[in-house]
């Protein structure tokens, strides 16, 4: 199948689940001249993972409703380069970069949209606010700070089953009273659609 099949048949998948879910396509180390086959069909949620690779492909581009999402991990150093480009970041993960943002939407009379990222398997090896944490974090981003916070992001552990992580994260939104989840990629987007999921990030089975 070619990559506009593929979307499509995506596309039919995430509409027979839920019609609250937002396809978000993962661009990571494509060319231009295959995202904009997708840019011809009219979708506008697009996500690299690198601040660069975003900037040299994405700034040149005149479509004016392209909604551009970050989805890599991010230096509070990078902050003011990625706060130039996207309209999301799900990748918030630290005061820090929380202040950083803060003080850039202060400067730039600037919003942009936010998840913050929990480290819901408690892994050493991967970024994310700690469960226990997560209510103080997100008090401090929105009342504090004032930062647009939609929801919620995550990524299972590899090799377990994501239902019980999902369903734990959709757990942390509500007791927040968020609205929001980032969750699911290309392995498992049906199931995080069907744990309340609102933005699935998909991209390998899209462009294989």
């Amino acid at each position: 199948m070619n990559v506009l099949e593929n979307y499509q048949k995506i596309i039919n998948n995430i509409i027979s689940i839920s019609s609250k879910a937002n396809l978000v396509v993962v661009c990571k180390n494509q060319p231009m001249d295959r995202i904009k086959i997708l840019l011809d069909q009219g979708h506008v949620h697009f996500a690299e993972n690198r601040v660069q690779e975003a900037e040299m492909k994405w700034s040149g581009l005149n479509q004016k409703n392209i909604q551009l999402h970050l989805i890599g991990g991010l230096q509070s150093n990078k902050a003011k380069q990625a706060f130039k480009i996207f309209n999301y970041i799900h990748s918030l993960d630290s005061e820090k970069l929380a202040k950083t943002f803060s003080i850039l939407e202060a400067t730039n009379h600037k919003k942009i949209k936010y998840f913050i990222q929990v480290n819901i398997g408690d892994e050493l090896q991967k970024k994310g606010i700690n469960i226990s944490q997560v209510s103080d974090f997100v008090n401090y981003c929105v009342n504090d700070l004032k930062l647009n916070i939609l929801g919620l992001m995550c990524i299972p552990p590899v090799s377990e089953s994501p239902e019980s992580y999902f369903l734990k994260l959709k757990e942390l939104n509500t007791n927040n009273n968020l609205k929001d989840l980032s969750m699911g990629m290309s392995n498992d987007f049906e199931i995080a659609i069907k744990c309340g999921s609102t933005f699935v990030r998909v991209g390998s089975s899209i462009f294989r």
